[in-house]
């Protein structure tokens, strides 16, 4: 006896799989962590959330990721202030996108972290974004490569002058043959940057890892076992700009980047005797006074204050709200609401939110566990 064939059950399943097959690949931001290096910074909330050009820094991750066709992204939060990432993003509604969260209790490595996701991926391909790196390349080509390839990782590898503080790939015969975590004896300047394709396959080897002397899961060493296994492990070359916003100075290093790459534009008002030359980035309610001299790139938040007679030189964010008044200021970032009164000058610095910074005759501080101050 012949059995009944339902037609329409066949074609919904292979409607199915179809938009399976054709599905845009998904993304994982890293957002946790105790950005240690950052402190005092990061007391009150995750580092990937300090501005870099009066933007949160894992917005930058989420821009490249957006511009490469990838809309479904989780991310991973975790540590103090972890509750503002989903306060700022949301549901991604504002960014074109659609974002969900998972916890990570504590932070185990980047390995860990991938593995919570596993549900979320769903059998796909996908790509993982460390939230605290800021790349100055379109990856829609690097991802749209890897999702028609057999490979089963694909890295991002930029030169560095200080491999030892990174994961670092050693290449022959231009394939992939070594990947070490941070090496007293780098064999090669190649950093793997937090950038990563991969499949599915990498749950199964994440399964095999154990913790290291860090006692985290290390992606270094997932990405070995498949090197091990002979899985095809690709990689692509950075070779403009990628930065590891890990250090106080990378931060204004990436600040600096961003800002020479904007387009100028000048709303708000000035009064006359004010000085702008370079290119000068002023948002909306801005007030810049008589005798005050800009020299771009700089960028002024909105409803700031520029004072009388105070200079903002190059490389230079002012967060919104802030008022800046008689004081010279270079190479900084002043984060929102702050007000720097005096006159004194500033360089190399960030001045976290709220903050306020006044010239008395005599000097009073309250500082933060970690604090620097040069006087």
């Amino acid at each position: 006896m012949l059995k009944k064939i339902n037609i329409k059950s066949i074609i919904f399943r292979l409607l199915k799989l179809e938009e399976k097959s054709s599905s845009r690949m998904k993304g994982i931001i890293l957002h946790g962590g105790h950005g240690t290096r950052l402190r005092p910074l990061t007391h009150t909330g995750p580092k990937q959330l300090l501005p870099i050009a009066n933007k949160p820094m894992s917005n930058y991750c989420v821009e490249t990721l957006i511009q490469a066709g990838i809309h479904d992204i989780v991310f991973i939060v975790g540590g103090v202030g972890s509750e503002k990432v989903n306060e700022f993003y949301g549901n991604g509604e504002k960014f074109g996108a659609k974002f969900s969260y998972i916890e990570q209790d504590f932070p185990k490595g980047i390995a860990h972290a991938i593995s919570l996701c596993q549900e979320f991926i769903d059998g796909e391909k996908f790509v993982v974004f460390l939230g605290d790196n800021i790349i100055n390349k379109d990856i829609s080509k690097f991802i749209s490569d890897f999702k028609t390839s057999n490979s089963f990782a694909s890295l991002l590898l930029c030169e560095v002058e200080n491999p030892s503080q990174f994961g670092i790939a050693e290449i022959k015969n231009n394939k992939i043959i070594n990947i070490t975590e941070k090496p007293k004896n780098p064999s090669s300047n190649l950093a793997v940057t937090g950038i990563y394709c991969l499949t599915p396959h990498i749950f199964e080897v994440i399964k095999k890892l154990t913790p290291s002397w860090r006692n985290e899961l290390e992606i270094a060493d997932a990405l070995q076992i498949l090197i091990k296994e002979d899985k095809e492990v690709t990689f692509e070359m950075i070779t403009d700009f990628w930065k590891d916003t890990g250090t106080p100075k990378d931060i204004i290093e990436a600040n600096r980047k961003i800002l020479e790459n904007m387009e100028g534009f000048q709303k708000g008002e000035k009064e006359e005797g004010v000085k702008i030359t370079g290119k000068v980035m002023i948002d909306e309610g801005v007030k810049i006074e008589n005798g005050v001299k800009i020299t771009g790139p700089v960028i002024i938040g909105k409803n700031c204050i520029i004072g009388e007679n105070s200079e903002i030189k190059g490389n230079t964010s002012i967060g919104e709200n802030s008022e800046i008044k008689g004081c010279v200021i270079s190479d900084s970032i002043i984060m929102s609401n702050c007000v720097l009164e005096g006159k004194f000058e500033i360089k190399n610095s960030i001045i976290g939110s709220n903050s306020r910074i006044q010239k008395n005759q005599d000097k009073k501080f309250l500082l933060g566990e970690g604090s620097q101050i040069s006087i």
